[in-house]
């Protein structure tokens, strides 16, 4: 890389660190994924498939797509807003919330720890900047998301709103609830994306309860839908700028992510067919050093645990 990463001021003074290049972006996924192999590990809990899995899709969204501010964040009213539905996905949110300044790095070594912020599932009691409800009941985001959305139009406010959902819990009644109230509304506003991983707690999605045609029954229900490779940063980026620079979106939108449960550490990549539940399975000890050797280290450095 042209520069030493870790020299910028944002990662010294808490200030919101934006990344314009694709391979600082990378590199910066790759540091993400070290985050949430760390705070799994020390943690002895929580879900480690598809946290790796959405770490490039965070990382686009936070330090390249998101208008966002963490200073004040209860105060602003102009910026973008987030919801992550399938909360156990939480250690990736909370690595790229930390790294974009909101709270300090430090934190994320007190993952699911008694009288933590940071919880195995997402919580809003504590305040936590960065989150606004608590998340893990499967199906309840996209409902609170139209409910923003929907707000800010009423208010003639221009922020977007976006949705992260996992492609099982599209099997909740309520998310098409969701879908549908906010096609009849003309949420343009409103940017859905699902991790279409094909994988949940108990198995493959299509054997479980299958959901397809995905991408048609989204249509049927009123959204413009867009594809993209998930693990892919510039697919990503690519993805959701097209998406945003329409100029009279009058839909919602959602942006079917094709992921790899594990993305990056390939003993812990694959799906439940061939053996493999990482799903809701941390690393032990000896799994987070070999995960952490083959990820290496980056110029963003890791948190102190």
């Amino acid at each position: 890389m042209a520069k030493d990463l870790a020299l910028y001021p944002a990662q010294r003074k808490g200030e919101l660190l934006e990344l314009a290049s694709i391979d600082d972006l990378k590199t910066m996924a790759r540091q993400v994924r070290r985050d949430i192999i760390r705070m799994l590990a020390k943690a002895n809990s929580g879900h480690t498939g598809g946290s790796l899995g959405m770490a490039d899709m965070f990382t686009a969204l936070y330090f390249r797509v998101l208008r966002h501010n963490p200073h004040g964040f209860w105060e602003h009213d102009d910026e973008d807003m987030v919801f992550l539905s399938n909360g156990h996905i939480a250690p990736v949110w909370y690595s790229v919330l930390a790294r974009s300044g909101y709270f300090p790095l430090e934190e994320l070594g007190s993952l699911r720890q008694l009288n933590s912020y940071l919880q195995g599932h997402p919580t809003s009691e504590a305040k936590l900047p960065g989150i606004r409800i608590a998340s893990g009941s499967l199906g309840q985001g996209l409902s609170a998301a139209v409910g923003a959305a929907l707000g800010h139009r009423i208010d003639g406010r221009r922020n977007r709103v976006f949705c992260l959902m996992g492609d099982g819990e599209c099997q909740e009644g309520q998310i098409w609830e969701g879908a549908m109230s906010a096609a009849h509304y003309g949420l343009g506003n409103l940017i859905g994306i699902v991790d279409y991983n094909n994988q949940q707690i108990d198995g493959e999605v299509d054997k479980i309860m299958n959901i397809e045609p995905f991408a048609d029954k989204w249509r049927a229900f009123g959204w413009d839908v867009c594809h993209c490779d998930g693990n892919s940063i510039e697919d990503i980026v690519e993805t959701l700028e097209a998406v945003l620079a329409r100029p009279d979106r009058r839909k919602p939108s959602v942006v079917l992510a094709a992921t790899l449960m594990g993305k990056g550490v390939p003993f812990f990549e694959g799906t439940m067919a061939d053996g493999s539940n990482w799903h809701g399975k941390p690393p032990s000890k000896e799994d987070a050093e070999k995960a952490l050797a083959v990820l290496g280290e980056t110029p963003f450095g890791d948190f102190r645990a």
